[in-house]
């Protein structure tokens, strides 16, 4: 097969999360482990760091990858979803998987793939062509949840966990609780864990289960230490900030990332061989995007007017942008002030659009009520209609017109804004996705 025939297969064949939602979801480890079996185990062929989470598992996991790389190790990097290319998913050193690999190795599964969904056929691949390149390392973004979810079969070096926040509720527990338990569920007996952030519904969670694989170990930031609690690493904190004063990835949240990724790579040192200077982790940090591809993390597309786009997609992870997007547009605001052009007000122009299962009212409640709304939807089958997220928005005092096509919010936007306003895409990775190539 051709690589469009090959991926024409995987889609029609295995049902995708990203296209059909929930109807995709297979919990369950039994299908991954006959075909892990049938390859040989590929995924036990070379070390692992795992990595679960609500938010930031994208942006952790690059930076950690990121790290690795420069040290030297050549380290494969798996993630999901995609934003533009299938690839994505799928590196080595930040460069993709070719296309004529994804075909050979469909081709090798095909026999024995069964009923697997598009996430395990994926994960499988990704498996397999990490063992046949001999990585030295290879970095695993969990897909949904943890306990059951199709990378769940490894045992890393390290296992991370960034955060808890309410998403995939129909699967994972409508419970704070219950969704940590489920993420919790990468802790291996004997494996260090990072936990990133805690709540205090989710720390005896996570204390619990620690203390089930025997890594609750010495205390924080001890080389006798099993298991971490990154925000708690106050002194890490301010090593991390004063030898890298600057990384690739912006926005104020991104701060919570790095902190959770710094002390994951300081644990990691303590607990095997690798080794990692601080110059390399810095330089790591700096570069991070470059040196894995990862895109739509608070990325500014434009600079005049000033347009980003982030991939946030449910309340705990736009809740995070939202802060940063006010104290950008107040501080805009006050330059203007302070040039004496108080007559040039700053508008913030929001191009949003939602999948229809995410909680849209807990997210509409907290947008800003003083941007100006085009309300859109990607051309996927979960998007909530635009004309339906403009009748929920009016609920909010979210005001604004709506488009049926991402491209046509894209252009009215940019052509009312004034070079001093900002222009704000996002809402769900696929709004994000289809805004990449138009910039």
């Amino acid at each position: 097969m051709s690589y469009e025939e090959t991926l024409k297969y995987l889609y029609s064949s295995h049902p995708a999360f990203h296209v059909v939602g929930a109807g995709a979801y297979k919990p369950g480890l039994q299908n991954m482990r006959r075909v892990a079996d049938a390859l040989g185990n590929p995924q036990n062929k070379y070390p692992t760091i795992h990595v679960a989470g609500t938010n930031g598992k994208g942006s952790v996991s690059s930076l950690i990858a990121a790290a690795l790389q420069s040290a030297g190790m050549k380290t494969g990097l798996y993630t999901s979803p995609h934003l533009v290319d299938y690839r994505e998913r799928i590196r080595i050193n930040g460069e993709m998987i070719p296309e004529e690999e994804v075909c050979r190795i469909v081709e090798r599964l095909k026999p024995i793939s069964g009923d697997l969904s598009f996430f395990e056929i994926t994960t499988s691949i990704a498996f397999e062509w990490f063992a046949e390149q001999k990585v030295d390392i290879a970095v695993i973004e969990v897909g949904l949840g943890g306990r059951l979810d199709a990378t769940n079969i490894i045992t890393p070096l390290l296992s991370v966990i960034t955060n808890i926040g309410y998403d995939h509720t129909a699967q994972l527990g409508n419970t704070l609780q219950e969704i940590a338990a489920e993420k919790a569920g990468i802790m291996k007996k004997g494996v260090p864990c990072v936990i990133g952030e805690v709540e205090k519904e989710t720390l005896p969670v996570f204390l619990a289960k620690a203390g089930e694989c025997g890594i609750s170990g010495g205390g924080l930031e001890t080389t006798d230490c099993r298991l971490w609690i990154a925000e708690q690493c106050n002194y890490l904190r301010s090593l991390r900030k004063r030898l890298i004063p600057d990384c690739q990835l912006k926005g104020e949240y991104q701060e919570r990332n790095q902190q959770t990724a710094f002390v994951a790579l300081r644990a990691l040192c303590l607990q095997s061989n690798i080794v990692l200077s601080h110059l390399v982790i810095k330089q790591a940090f700096e570069h991070v995007c470059d040196l894995t591809g990862l895109r739509g993390r608070w990325e500014v597309l434009q600079e005049k007017p000033l347009t980003i786009c982030d991939t946030g997609h449910n309340e705990h992870g736009i809740r995070t942008y939202i802060c940063t997007l006010q104290r950008l547009l107040d501080e805009r605001q006050a330059g203007r002030n302070m040039s004496q052009q108080q007559s040039l007000n700053v508008h913030l122009r929001m191009v949003f659009g939602m999948v229809a299962d995410k909680d849209i009212d807990a997210v509409l409640a907290l947008l800003p009520k003083e941007a100006v709304y085009y309300w859109t939807q990607a051309s996927t089958p979960r998007a909530l209609s635009s004309s339906e997220l403009r009748m929920k928005g009016l609920r909010y005092s979210l005001i604004g017109k709506n488009y049926d096509k991402l491209e046509d919010a894209i252009a009215v936007a940019r052509h009312d804004a004034e070079e001093q306003d900002i222009i704000f895409i996002g809402g769900s990775n696929y709004v994000v996705a289809e805004a990449l190539p138009l910039f």
